[in-house]
């Protein structure tokens, strides 16, 4: 029996010891490997958000070129028909569009599901527009009735999509 007394009183104390020492490495490795996975994520951060905000700069260059204002301006040519500006305006939206589909990658669903839809609006306004003028329409007729048109909208796509894109930049910060 008293030996049994003299192996506990050893085996305690190193028992004790041991459970003490393996908790205290425990939370020292779990310490290292948090401190190493923030190193990881500020390293991301530190490439990411540049990227990110040249993404929000690019879809805000979109939304504005896409804005029929912008359009009629810049692409309103003495010579064209109202059927033929109708076609130049839609192909010039599209192509902002797809200059900019892999902007996707760097903003929310849900930002993006908005530029989509600013885009459809623009196209869908465009045509909905040109139906009402003569397609053999002098292309000024259409630019006109685009603007009162617009004058008359609370809000277009792209500027809905513009505020959208300032709040989400916003949270960055």
């Amino acid at each position: 029996m008293e030996t049994f007394l003299e192996i506990i009183k050893v085996t305690v104390p190193a028992l004790i010891v041991f459970l003490t020492v393996y908790y205290l490495l425990k939370k020292f490795i779990e310490g290292q490997e948090r401190m190493k996975m923030l190193e990881i994520r500020e390293s991301q951060q530190q490439v990411s958000t540049p990227m990110r905000l040249q993404a929000y700069e690019r879809l805000s260059l979109f939304c504005e070129r896409i804005s029929i204002p912008n359009l009629v301006l810049r692409l309103n040519k003495q010579g064209l028909t109202a059927a033929e500006f109708q076609i130049s305006l839609l192909l010039a939206i599209q192509q902002e569009y797809e200059h900019n589909i892999t902007q996707q990658v760097y903003v929310s669903e849900k930002l993006w599901d908005i530029i989509k839809m600013a885009k459809d609006d623009a196209v869908n306004f465009t045509s909905l527009v040109a139906e009402s003028v003569d397609p053999k329409a002098d292309a000024t007729v259409l630019a006109q009735e685009l603007i009162n048109y617009l004058d008359k909208r609370p809000m277009s796509g792209p500027d809905q999509a513009l505020l959208a894109l300032k709040k989400e930049a916003s949270l960055i910060f």
